[in-house]
């Protein structure tokens, strides 16, 4: 029970048992882990004398922790089935996502957009993982947003912005699915996805 108890300060409170059963069953590590800037959640398979290990960042807002929570076990479960003779976000690992995301769906605890870009990013082969835009859009709506930060995708051509690190940046055109942006500190150029959260400069 108390780990169901902890789970659902993070997740749906509906969603937490079944995690629990999956964290059990699976013989799984699971961390609820600080934020890192780079990935939202990770999954590790056995190695030594370690067994399955899953973190997932603490400040995510709850239906995002469920989505990633979601995701990494779809890595284990497909680590199970098939080691690394597949892609990371291939076939295998598409149709494992989508079965473990059923009985979310039977219990409704999605909002009807995020349900719904679940289903189209399911449906599209050209997604690569769960960072696909228009998933992300649909989870990040539900943030609290305390911080003051925007989206560089909401940003205009030839804004100034600043990250968490300090570092200010000019912003260019979009290159594919990227953004090519200046650093005003270096002169170098960086692409940025189009959800980095950045600090507007006046």
């Amino acid at each position: 029970m108390e780990k169901v108890k902890v789970l659902a300060q993070y997740m749906p409170a509906e969603a937490a048992p079944l995690i629990a059963k999956w964290i059990d069953y699976f013989q799984c590590e699971f961390k609820i882990a600080k934020t890192r800037s780079t990935k939202l959640g990770d999954y590790r398979h056995p190695f030594r004398d370690k067994g399955h290990r899953i973190s997932v960042n603490f400040n995510l807002n709850h239906y995002a922790f469920l989505v990633t929570t979601v995701h990494e076990f779809a890595h284990l479960l497909t680590w199970n089935d098939f080691k690394n003779k597949v892609k990371p976000h291939g076939t295998e690992w598409k149709k494992n996502f989508q079965r473990m995301m059923v009985p979310f769906f039977d219990m409704n605890i999605f909002p009807d957009d995020i349900h719904k870009a679940i289903d189209n990013y399911m449906s599209n082969p050209a997604a690569s993982s769960c960072s696909d835009l228009h998933l992300s859009r649909a989870l990040k709506k539900y943030d609290a947003d305390t911080t003051g930060t925007l989206h560089v995708e909401q940003l205009p051509v030839n804004a100034n912005f600043k990250i968490k690190d300090g570092r200010r940046f000019t912003k260019g055109e979009r290159i594919r699915k990227r953004y090519r942006c200046v650093c005003l500190d270096d002169k170098r150029v960086y692409l940025f996805n189009p959800l980095a959260e950045v600090f507007l400069l006046e």
